[in-house]
C-alpha cells in the first residue's frame, strides 16, 4: 500500500473578528505574544507539490504571503459565514499563471450561497477582467484529490450547519456547536483534530473549550487542537490550564502524516 504524506499548516487560528480585536485594549489584544496574533480561521493540506486550501478566510492574501503559497490545486469550503469566505476574490492571483479554474467545494448550500453572494465571479454574462476563475463543486460525499482521501464531515453550527473534513487519521472540525450521530462513524479511528473551541465560557454558536475537550475524548482523539480562538485566549496563560493531549492551534503552526 502506497503511504501517503500530509503537511498541515494553520494559516488562521482567530475567531470572526481576528486577534487582536479592532478597537479592544484587553491585554491579549494588547499582547506582543506571537501566538495571541490571530488570524481568521483557514487550513492549509500539503502533500507533494499540491495545494488544498479549507475556506478563503478574511485574511487569506496577509496568510498565503507569511507561508509562501504560491498556488492552489483546490479550494474546500465549511459553510458562507463572511469570515470564512470573504478572502475568495484574493483566490485570483492564482490564476494569472494561467491553467485551469481553481475547483471548489462545499456542501449545496454553501456553493449556492457562495455563487449568489460573489455572483460577479460566476457571471458568463461579463468579460472575463480581473477575477477568479473558480470551477464550483457541490461534495455529498468521500472525494480523493491530489491522492488524498478526503471526507466531508456535516456538524452543526448553532441553528446553522457547516462541514468538517476528514483526511486519514485528521480531522479538522471548525464553527461547530455540536456533532450529530450521524457525523460520529466517519470520525472513528482519528488520532488528531483540529476542532472550534472559541473560549471557555459558553457560546450559542460553537464549541467553548470545555465541550470541545469532551466530544473529542468520547471520541478517542489523542491530540486535540483548539482553533477558532477568540481574545479570551490568552496563549501561555491558559495552556496551562489544558488537559493532557490539548492545545491551542496558533497561525504558522505545523503538523505532519505519514498514513
Amino acid at each position: 500500500m502506497n503511504t501517503r504524506h500530509l503537511d498541515i499548516i494553520v494559516l488562521g487560528s482567530g475567531t470572526s473578528t481576528g486577534v487582536p480585536t479592532l478597537g479592544c485594549s484587553c491585554a491579549v489584544c494588547t499582547s506582543n505574544i506571537a501566538e495571541n496574533q490571530r488570524t481568521r480561521c483557514s487550513l492549509l493540506l500539503r502533500t507533494g507539490d499540491c495545494n488544498i486550501l479549507i475556506d478563503s478566510a478574511t485574511d487569506l492574501r496577509q496568510q498565503a504571503l507569511r507561508e509562501g503559497i504560491d498556488h492552489l490545486d483546490a479550494v474546500l469550503y465549511t459553510h458562507t459565514h463572511a469570515d470564512h469566505v470573504n478572502g475568495i476574490d484574493d483566490l485570483r492571483a492564482f490564476n494569472m499563471k494561467g491553467g485551469p479554474a481553481i475547483p471548489i467545494f462545499g456542501d449545496a448550500e454553501t456553493i449556492a450561497g457562495i455563487q449568489r453572494v460573489f455572483a460577479y465571479i460566476f457571471d458568463d454574462n461579463l468579460a472575463p477582467g480581473y477575477r477568479p476563475r473558480l470551477n464550483p463543486q457541490v461534495i455529498s460525499g468521500p472525494v480523493s484529490l491530489c491522492g488524498l482521501p478526503i471526507a466531508p464531515v456535516p456538524l452543526q453550527h448553532g441553528e446553522g450547519r457547516s462541514l468538517g473534513f476528514r483526511v486519514g487519521p485528521f480531522a479538522y472540525l471548525t464553527d461547530c456547536s455540536a456533532i450529530p450521530e450521524t457525523s460520529r462513524p466517519l470520525l472513528a479511528g482519528v488520532h488528531t483534530a483540529i476542532i472550534d473551541g472559541l473560549r471557555f465560557r459558553p457560546h450559542n454558536t460553537h464549541f467553548n473549550i470545555p465541550q470541545a475537550v469532551a466530544a473529542m475524548k468520547e471520541m478517542q482523539v489523542k491530540r486535540i487542537i483548539l482553533t477558532h480562538l477568540s481574545h479570551d485566549i490568552d496563549h501561555h496563560r491558559d495552556s496551562q490550564n489544558l488537559p493532557s493531549g490539548v492545545e491551542f492551534a496558533f497561525d504558522g503552526q505545523r503538523i505532519s502524516f505519514a498514513f
